[in-house]
């Protein structure tokens, strides 16, 4: 027996991506955004709705994306409730350390072990000031706590996933299969 929700948001799990932009003032902010994934090969996107982040986005044509971890679950949560708009000090209230990135110019905030900096492709489905952002991956950039023999090692890095359904955060957790292996048992 299954029961029927009707039309729901519920794209489980969802990534927790911390969005760094730097304002027409160089000051950096911060959000946390759950709407994004692959896009392309070499190209993510995001969906945006009206934020400073958006401007910021349009304006400076760069942005960083990072991966919420377990270690940063309360300033990644700060990030995405409170706005840049109505709180200047966001960042520092946020307790995130953040350089300028090397490829593009977004900040990024060094408390998070893997970032991806991106420079904007497009904006397609524009509306109510947001859209879906289509960016290009310039570099992707991992911090050496979570580098084992050479590669980036998931597990390290204790990311987290949102739970859309319960509005809770997880931790991305253990292996259960190899992937593109598991069903080669069935062929």
């Amino acid at each position: 027996m299954r029961k029927d929700f009707g039309v729901q948001t519920w794209l489980c799990p969802m990534p927790v991506l911390i969005i760094g932009t730097y304002n027409e003032e160089g000051e950096p902010d911060a959000m946390n955004a759950a709407w994004g994934g692959v896009y392309d090969y070499n190209q993510i996107m995001i969906c945006l709705s009206s934020h400073q982040t958006t401007d910021n986005i349009r304006n400076k044509k760069a942005f960083t994306v990072s991966f919420a971890t377990k270690e940063t679950v309360t300033a990644s949560d700060y990030v995405g409730i409170v706005s840049f708009k109505k709180e200047k000090d966001k960042i520092k209230k946020s307790g995130l350390k953040y350089e300028k990135a090397a490829h593009v110019d977004a900040p990024l905030f060094t408390d998070y072990p893997l970032t991806l900096e991106c420079e904007l492709v497009e904006i397609i489905n524009e509306g109510e000031g947001g859209g879906n952002i289509i960016a290009k991956i310039v570099n992707v950039s991992a911090d050496e706590r979570i580098i084992e023999d050479g590669n980036i090692n998931p597990d390290k890095a204790h990311f987290l996933a949102f739970d859309p359904i319960k509005a809770e955060y997880k931790e991305i957790g253990a292996t259960v299969a190899n992937a593109f292996r598991e069903g080669m048992k069935l062929k």
